[in-house]
C-alpha cells in the first residue's frame, strides 16, 4: 500500500512554525509586560494595580464590557435570525454594514458616536429629555461597546444558524410542539456555543477598546474614566512599568473570564457526547 500523502509537512514542522509564530506575536509581548513590572516589586506592583483611581478603572472597563456583550447577544442573535431566515430588501447592504465596526478606524467611530449621543445630537437629545446622559456617562461607554462588538456575535451565530438542519424544526412541529419551544428545545441549544464564542470575542474587544470609548466617555476619574486611558496616561509620563502592572491585571482577569467560557463550552460538548 502506497505510503499516504500529506499536502502540508509533517506535524514537527508544522508545530514548530506555529509555536515560532505565536511566540513572535503572542508570548514576547506578554513576557515584556512581566519584564517590564518584574523590576517594580511586588509592594510598588499592588500599590499601583490596588490604587482607587485604577480600581474604579477596572470596574468600568469590565462592567460596561460585560453590559454590552450581554446586550450585543441578545441583539445579534436577533440579527443573524433575520438575516438568514427572512428574505426583504436591502437584506444585502444590511448584512454588509454588520461589518462597519471593523473596517471603519475607531477613533471615527468614537467622533461620530459622540456627535449623535451628545446632549444637543441627533439622539442624544432624546436621552437627556427622559434623564438619561448618553455622552459622557457609562451609558456612552456602553453604547460604543455595543457598536463595536455586535458584528462578533452576528457573525458567530450566522454559519451555524444557516447549517441547521430545518428536518428537526419540522419533525418538532409535528409533535405538537409550538414555535417558541422549538426555538428553545431545538434550535436555541445548537446555538448558544457560537453565541457563547460571539459573546466571548465582543467582551474581550470591549475590555480593551480605547479609541471609540475615549471620546464619548468623558473620562472623568471615578466616574467614567476606562482602564485602557490609564494605561495610555501611564505610557506618556513614561511610567511603562506602572503601565505593564495595570495591563497585567486586565489580561489576567480577562484570561480568568475567556478560560471560565471556554470550559463551559467544553463542559456542553462533553455533556451533548459529541
Amino acid at each position: 500500500m502506497a505510503a499516504a500523502r500529506h499536502v502540508i509537512p509533517g506535524f514537527h514542522f508544522t508545530f514548530g512554525i506555529t509555536f515560532f509564530y505565536l511566540s513572535l506575536i503572542l508570548l514576547l509581548p506578554l513576557a515584556a509586560f512581566l519584564l517590564y513590572s518584574s523590576g517594580m516589586g511586588l509592594t510598588k506592583f499592588l500599590d499601583v494595580v490596588c490604587d482607587v483611581r485604577v480600581f474604579h478603572a477596572y470596574e468600568v472597563s469590565f462592567g460596561t464590557s460585560l453590559v454590552a456583550a450581554v446586550i450585543n447577544a441578545a441583539f445579534g442573535l436577533l440579527l443573524a435570525w433575520v438575516l438568514v431566515r427572512y428574505d426583504f430588501p436591502g437584506k444585502r447592504i444590511l448584512d454588509g454594514l454588520i461589518d462597519l465596526p471593523f473596517a471603519l478606524p475607531t477613533a471615527v467611530a468614537g467622533i461620530a458616536l459622540t456627535t449623535l449621543y451628545a446632549e444637543n445630537g441627533w439622539l442624544g437629545q432624546f436621552f437627556y429629555a427622559a434623564g438619561v446622559p448618553s455622552a459622557f456617562s457609562v451609558v456612552g461607554i456602553t453604547i460604543a461597546l455595543v457598536f463595536v462588538g455586535i458584528p462578533f456575535v452576528a457573525r458567530s451565530v450566522q454559519p451555524v444558524l444557516r447549517d441547521l438542519d430545518p428536518s428537526l424544526e419540522e419533525a418538532a412541529m409535528m409533535f405538537g410542539a409550538t414555535p417558541w419551544q422549538t426555538f428553545r428545545r431545538v434550535v436555541f441549544p445548537e446555538l448558544l456555543s457560537p453565541l457563547l464564542t460571539g459573546f466571548a470575542l465582543a467582551f474581550a474587544r470591549g475590555i480593551g477598546e480605547y479609541g471609540s470609548v475615549v471620546f464619548i466617555a468623558g473620562n472623568l476619574p471615578y466616574e467614567t474614566e476606562i482602564a485602557p486611558l490609564l494605561i495610555m496616561a501611564k505610557l506618556e509620563q513614561f511610567d511603562y512599568q506602572a503601565a505593564a502592572a495595570i495591563a497585567i491585571v486586565m489580561m489576567a482577569l480577562s484570561f480568568v473570564i475567556l478560560l471560565a467560557l471556554n470550559g463551559y463550552q467544553r463542559y456542553r460538548v462533553k455533556q451533548q457526547g459529541v
